[in-house]
């Protein structure tokens, strides 16, 4: 009880310096309703805590307070930022940063707020002209010379969230040592005054159709087989954004290919923060697709694609062996694509040995046993694109880069962007379906002929959400309890080895051998392997309330037809799994 009042009285006294000049009338108005009230959970989540960065950056809840998404907390991460790329760049004449947002509400008063606030600090600034994907900020980036970026978006999120990704000059998101200090500088920022909100307009330009037009042709000399797509351009394919902000590039790219036949889902082409035909923008969720697969069935759709409100993501359907429409997992994305492009590049003559792929830790192991039979190297790395962004920077100069993913439905095919891209990886993704009909092929068959080649393996993720200050308690716990008490068999299989990347400690079972894994810095992720391969991977997320599970199974297919054999009983397995584990 005395923990609970000490709380309220620490949060009381946040919310009320909100109610001090500076603030607009606003957002005091909204912090003494909160205060106001007899039931202070709100104002609890409100201000318990400052917005951190985590593996997407800033992003949170809309509102007034510490812990939510506002012109403030924007505005000093903005602030932070801009003091550090002066210290960081000083010797620069000019530092210039590109600015861009998504379609969500609030997005283009933030992303404008970004912009007066870099350029009240003396930085210029390219500003979108309206929303764009967020991989073409990153290429903006990169194609202006910039040595910062940020861009407004909560990505999948449900409607009353928005985000902030800041990037570095080479197009990424922002990691050590950089992420560290710019927090630094935020968290010296003690008043709002500190804050330079009034813009210098002759500091800030707009870009929009020629950035377009660099990225679109960029991304077409992705294509690998521009004779197959000649032979298919009628190839019938449904796509949507999801009332997002794919719709300005994705279907430009697709016909930049050669596409002919794409179908539209007019209702979810209409751009909207409220995202109203969908309870969740997110297209790993069946839900979200169900228009664009009724869509797909009434015009006898070869391959349904989406992409998510920043269209980073990307979203696939195809019909399985019965005919129905089924997803295709991130997994499967990143290993379809992976596979096409190291197979293509091989029969194209394009590979010397020094080429690599990437892969996050909690991605499928299979895209290893692909690029292990292609003699291709495999790097492993943290979740979050920054990650796979750092093994290209390392690399840059030595070896090149093929492509990397990761489950949660993040593809990118470039190395002249450097965050996911739903734009080149809905392009290919059509590319090799075209290509496998080409073969005689339907998407399921080529699906299952790779399985069939480097083995079978079905992957689950499970998301327990715990939302507030009570549910990271709960998190961090939950957490606790796996280290102290790991299992000793998964499935009827015993455990061989753990891999803690709290500490980098990988620990072989029974013996208990101890060595340290090769990471750039530790993690919250928790490891379990088994002696017939199934893989148990456990992090709270970096960006949401929640605690991931990823479960991975591997079986061995004797032949095309032994595919659904597989599938039922690794769906039973992973059912045996999250009863083990609790989940």
């Amino acid at each position: 009880m005395d923990n609970n009042k000490e709380l309220l009285a620490q949060v009381t006294e946040r919310a009320q310096l909100w109610l001090g000049e500076g603030y607009d009338e606003e957002t005091k108005a909204e912090v003494r309703r909160m205060l106001d009230a007899d039931d202070k959970t709100e104002l609890i989540e409100s201000f318990y805590r400052d917005l951190e960065f985590g593996t997407g950056g800033l992003r949170g809840i809309m509102g007034a307070g510490t812990n939510r998404m506002n012109i403030y907390t924007v505005g000093a991460a903005t602030q932070g930022l801009a003091n550090y790329l002066k210290e960081a760049f000083k010797d620069l004449p000019e530092i210039s940063v590109a600015v861009g947002h998504d379609v969500r509400n609030n997005s283009r008063k933030f992303a404008e707020i970004v912009a007066d606030i870099f350029s009240a600090n003396g930085i210029k600034v390219y500003l979108f002209e309206n929303f764009r994907p967020t991989p073409e900020l990153s290429f903006a980036i990169r194609e202006l010379g910039c040595q910062s970026g940020v861009n407004i978006t909560a990505s999948h999120n449900p409607k009353e969230y928005n985000g902030y990704k800041a990037y570095w000059s080479d197009g990424a998101q922002i990691i050590a040592p950089h992420d560290v200090n710019i927090i630094d500088n935020v968290n010296r920022i003690k008043s709002v005054s500190e804050i330079k909100f009034q813009g210098d307009k002759s500091k800030i330009q707009i870009i929009g159709e020629d950035i377009d037009q660099k990225f679109l042709a960029a991304v077409k000399t992705l294509s690998l087989d521009p004779e197959v797509i000649k032979r298919h351009a009628d190839l019938k394919i449904v796509y949507t954004p999801i009332h997002g902000t794919g719709v300005k590039l994705v279907p430009d790219s697709l016909r930049n290919y050669g596409f002919t036949n794409i179908i539209h889902v007019p209702e979810q082409d209409i751009p909207s923060g409220n995202f109203p035909t969908v309870d969740s923008p997110n297209p790993e969720n069946a839900s979200a697709m169900a228009m664009a697969i009724a869509k797909g069935k009434e015009v006898g759709a070869d391959i349904i694609l989406a992409s998510d409100p920043d269209a980073d993501r990307i979203g696939c359907v195809i019909r399985d062996n019965n005919g129905e429409y089924q997803l295709v997992n991130g997994n499967q994305i990143v290993m379809i694509l992976l596979n096409y492009i190291m197979l293509r590049n091989r029969e194209l003559g394009r590979l010397n040995g020094n080429e690599y792929v990437v892969k996050t830790i909690v991605t499928t192991e299979t895209i290893k046993a692909i690029a292990e039979n292609q003699g291709i190297k495999m790097y492993d790395c943290y979740t979050g694109f920054k990650w796979i962004a750092a093994v290209i920077r390392d690399l840059e100069a030595q070896a090149r880069y093929l492509g990397g993913g990761e489950e949660s439905y993040g593809f990118l095919a470039e190395d002249f962007c450097r965050d996911k891209d739903s734009v080149s990886a809905i392009s290919l993704m059509a590319e090799v379906c075209a290509w496998a009909k080409d073969r005689g092929m339907d998407f399921n068959q080529m699906l299952q002929e790779i399985y069939l080649k480097n083995g079978y393996s079905h992957e689950e993720g499970i998301s327990v959400v715990r939302p507030g200050k009570t549910g990271a308690e709960e998190i961090q716990q939950m957490m606790k309890n796996f280290r102290s008490n790991p299992p000793k068999e998964i499935a009827g299989s015993p455990v061989i080895l753990v891999k803690d990347y709290a500490d980098l400690n990988c620990t072989e079972l029974p013996a208990g051998t101890v060595t340290k894994m090769d990471f750039p810095a530790t993690s919250n992720v928790l490891q379990y392997f088994t002696a017939d391969g199934t893989k148990v991977s456990i992090r709270p997320s970096g960006t949401e309330p929640k605690i991931k599970f990823y479960l991975e199974v591997h079986d061995k297919m004797k032949d095309l037809a032994d595919y659904d054999r597989c599938n039922r009983d690794a769906a039973a397995k992973i059912a045996i799994i999250k009863k083990e584990l609790g989940i």
